[in-house]
């Protein structure tokens, strides 16, 4: 079964210790923690030797999405701290200054994909880039984003062909036109649907949409649900999956 739990950003907005209760009270048992904000990232460090992570089996740290270059050698040394507990550093390419700072890291740090608003990290061409200034770093597959860029998922199917051997996490999501997110709707679950197959079971899913705690549960069965990757015994699966090739090659 696919290990599914949330962004404590994504529950509890700039409180990632409300996040952290909450996934609790669910028996959750995959978290990140987020510090999407510069200003979240030093309390939750300082935090961290003070944290009971007992209930949980995988965890992953979130960098912030936007700092001023002056600040980066600061962000990756707090950083540090978190990657030393052998947790992926999940990071926005389009934050990166100076590369090289970033190889510190080697395969715990989790490039993510971004959304139409970014200039870089879109598509695998672009993700190309990145990853041969990173040799080591791997994938964070950001579904919400990569369908919100080409709704078809066929940039979804090139990313995961090119760069699958580096996929660590998954973020799952609805992302809207504002490149918000949202929770995942039906439209979503069936564009995620495609691709499912090409994920393996045991990559970490990390949710991002945003619900109230009682809500927790049924967001994690509808993930699991577009996620599903099942193969009948007539091979029906297996050839839809053939006819998606197609279509993108």
């Amino acid at each position: 079964m696919r290990p599914i739990g949330f962004s404590t950003g994504a529950l509890a907005y700039s409180d990632f210790q409300l996040g952290l209760k909450i996934l609790r009270n669910n028996h959750t048992r995959t978290i990140e923690l987020s510090a999407l904000r510069e200003n979240e990232l030093s309390p939750l460090v300082a935090a961290l030797d003070s944290l009971d992570l007992t209930d949980f089996t995988y965890v992953s740290v979130h960098a912030p999405s936007k700092y001023e270059p002056i600040r980066e050698k600061e962000i990756i040394a707090l950083l540090t701290k978190a990657a030393k507990r052998k947790w992926p550093i999940i990071l926005h390419p389009d934050t990166i200054y100076n590369f090289s700072a970033w190889h510190v890291f080697a395969d715990l740090l989790f490039i993510e994909n971004m959304d139409k608003r970014n200039l870089t990290g879109r598509t695998a061409r672009e993700l190309s880039d990145v990853f041969q200034k990173l040799p080591q770093a791997r994938l964070c597959f950001d579904l919400g984003h990569c369908r919100q860029v080409d709704p078809t998922m066929n940039e979804a199917y090139l990313i995961l062909q090119e760069f699958g051997t580096r996929l660590g996490q998954l973020h799952v999501s609805e992302v809207n036109s504002r490149s918000t997110h949202d929770p995942l709707s039906d439209a979503s679950i069936g564009a995620f649907e495609k691709i499912a197959y090409l994920i393996p079971e045991d990559v970490p899913v990390i949710l991002e949409s945003p619900v109230s705690s009682d809500e927790v549960e049924s967001e994690i069965q509808r993930a699991r649900f577009a996620l599903r990757a099942t193969v009948s015994a007539n091979g029906t699966r297996k050839r839809e999956a053939r006819h998606f090739h197609s279509a993108v090659t």
